[in-house]
């Protein structure tokens, strides 16, 4: 394969229905053949997974609209997967999206205040996708600074933990032979 002096590669046409097994030999494949002193750009990827799963096999950025089209239908990312917050549940609930999390949505709004706009008014899609992207912002910080520090696999394994917290055995499979293929094993 022939590269040309451009600035990155990229791999689109992926996250298109296509399965996760087939997706993540495809990114894990061509990672292997890109050139490593340029940034490997997986277009159309932005769950927090599969983010994961695709730096750990080489890639680099990402783009997606999925941190704005979830926000729309009332979805915060978080640490432990998504929260509905159109749910009855939240209705008096008085926490921010993620207490730890510092984004202007978390630092100003509540659960319930996003549950009551999320259902009648855009408002929220709005603050939603603020800290949706804030959310998925941080967590590509946290693995590059894991990365840095020579820490990743320990970061992989707290993710999925904070991800499934039933454990291993409930982790989907091609996330297992995906980590398994650059050596981050669960046993």
């Amino acid at each position: 394969m022939h590269f040309m002096s451009f600035p990155l590669t990229k791999k689109g046409g992926l996250c298109g229905g296509e399965a996760k097994n087939d997706f993540w030999k495809t990114v894990y494949q061509c990672t292997q053949i890109l050139p490593h002193s340029k940034p490997r750009y997986v277009m159309g990827v932005g769950f927090p997974l599969d983010l994961v799963v695709c730096v750990a096999l080489g890639a680099d950025m990402f783009d997606c609209v999925y941190p704005c089209r979830t926000a729309r239908f009332g979805t915060a990312l978080v640490r432990s997967g998504e929260l509905h917050l159109k749910s009855s549940q939240f209705k008096f609930d008085f926490a921010p999206i993620d207490d730890t999390c510092t984004c202007s949505t978390c630092l100003h709004y509540t659960r319930a205040y996003l549950h009551t706009v999320a259902t009648k008014e855009s408002t929220a899609a709005s603050l939603l996708t603020v800290h949706n992207i804030y959310y998925l912002l941080n967590l590509m910080k946290q693995m590059r600074t894991h990365i840095q520090n020579g820490s990743f696999h320990s970061f992989v394994k707290e993710f999925m933990h904070n991800m499934f917290p039933n454990g291993p055995k409930t982790y989907p499979t091609w996330c297992i032979a995906a980590f398994h293929t650059v050596g981050i094993d669960f046993s």
